[in-house]
């Protein structure tokens, strides 16, 4: 067994009182991984109070919801922390209450945190990670756990369509699908969307914009979102429909917060755009990250470096 596993299991035996956190604007990894290592642990430690907090988001209470965590839970309690790069986007900044703090990631490591931190930029998905962890240690496994990590990996992986896909991935997925989960319902809630979710769709492509070296991007106001009666959080199941186009190679997905400034949504098919996002307050992986923007002015400024990017490798 790896080093890393055995400091986390030393330090989860360790204490009978367990908070796992994860990132804002969670994603099905974010729960997936943090739920998952929830369930992993309460299968395997009965007797330990194990929580999980952050917003519940409503897109994804089909997978799993939050639990009600009071600030007393946090009195020498573990916390542990997944899918989160950066302290700022810990969802539920109570992290900082308990005892001692594990960061278990597989983003790049730009800002570390953590009395221990398990960070796997080569992993597809922090889901992926928490499934060696558990196959590795030899922890025991049912099916909601397998659920929520393999929801987790799909989620990350795009369908095991990314490039982070490796072939630990797969052995992962496969050991998840030993236990009788129900893999057709799991794809088809992943798979629905709503008919709001699809007129705006819709919208990003009858309004996306896009140069002749595969450059797009797509604004979505807030006047858009009331029209079609959605949230910002409901605008990041489009971000891949500009993708879907054959030349568009990177883009971004605008969209307005209800401060006037705006949640700027990275993607690229083949080359990092990760850079253009640490220029703007944000980061993540090389092909899929997020940044912010204060006015329209820096959406202009963001684009721009899109375009001289792929300008630049089309020389």
């Amino acid at each position: 067994m790896e080093e890393i596993f055995e400091q986390l299991l030393e330090k989860i035996r360790q204490y009978d009182k367990i908070i796992i956190h994860r990132h804002v604007r969670p994603d099905l990894d974010a729960i997936g991984s943090q739920v998952g290592l929830q369930n992993l642990l309460l299968l395997n430690f009965p007797e330990k109070k194990v929580l999980v907090t952050g917003y519940d988001e409503p897109n994804l209470h089909w997978l799993a919801g939050m639990n009600y965590v009071s600030d007393q839970d946090y009195q020498d309690a573990l916390v542990i922390v997944c899918d989160t790069a950066n302290r700022e986007r810990i969802d539920d900044q109570r992290y900082q209450n308990g005892r001692e703090l594990i960061k278990i990631d597989h983003h790049p490591n730009d800002t570390p945190y953590g009395d221990i931190s398990w960070v796997d930029p080569q992993a597809s998905s922090t889901s992926e990670m928490i499934t060696r962890f558990s196959r590795e240690a030899n922890l025991l496994m049912d099916v909601q756990t397998a659920r929520l990590l393999y929801a987790g990996i799909v989620g990350d992986t795009g369908r095991f369509l990314f490039p982070s896909t490796t072939t630990i991935t797969f052995e992962m997925a496969a050991y998840l699908r030993q236990f009788p989960i129900d893999f057709s319902s799991l794809s088809r809630e992943m798979d629905t969307i709503s008919l709001a979710i699809a007129k705006l769709q819709g919208f990003v492509y009858d309004n996306l914009e896009m140069d002749e070296n595969g450059a797009a991007r797509v604004l979505i106001t807030q006047k858009d979102l009331n029209r079609f009666g959605l949230k910002e959080s409901d605008s990041s199941a489009i971000v891949g429909a500009p993708g879907r186009i054959k030349n568009v190679k990177a883009w971004g997905v605008f969209v307005e917060q209800e401060d006037g400034s705006y949640r700027v949504r990275l993607r690229s098919k083949t080359i990092p755009i990760n850079d253009i996002a640490k220029n703007h307050s944000g980061g993540g992986h090389p092909l899929a990250s997020g940044a912010n923007s204060a006015s329209s002015t820096e959406n202009d400024q963001i684009y721009q470096e899109i375009q001289d990017l792929l300008k630049k490798t089309e020389k």
